[in-house]
């Protein structure tokens, strides 16, 4: 059910479907963001995926999954388009990017409740500057 659950989402992140994601997750879920602030609810979580819709295109490709009881975590390889400027950061002019990442799950009554994302920042940079 757990593995499930991930395909699932991952399934939605790669179609564009915020509503899918959301439908996916807690009402209090927490989102920790690789090297920032943890994000706590759905609202902050449907914000940020919307942030992401405009300043990013990404496709997740080579998924592999590993579940255990109500814990997951996934491995993939980002494929990205830098859209719009990101406060902070370079500015976006349709770069593009490739970058390994993964993430730890926590679930609770089949939702999950905990997304930990883990990213080279440095890296992303570098490739989009």
């Amino acid at each position: 059910m757990t593995k499930d659950i991930i395909s699932r989402y991952y399934a939605a992140f790669n179609a564009g479907d915020g509503e899918g994601m959301l439908a996916l997750v807690t009402d209090d879920v927490e989102h920790h963001v690789n090297q920032g602030e943890i994000r706590r609810g759905k609202e902050k979580f449907a914000e940020f995926c919307a942030h992401m819709g405009v300043s990013y295109r990404e496709e997740l490709r080579d998924i592999v999954i590993l579940a255990e009881g109500d814990r997951a975590a996934a491995e993939f390889t980002v494929h990205g388009t830098y859209l719009q400027t990101d406060p902070g950061l370079p500015e976006a002019k349709g770069q593009t990017y490739v970058l390994p990442a993964g993430t730890f799950f926590a679930l609770r009554d089949g939702k999950i409740a905990r997304v930990t994302t883990y990213y080279n920042l440095a890296d992303w940079v570098r490739q989009v500057s």
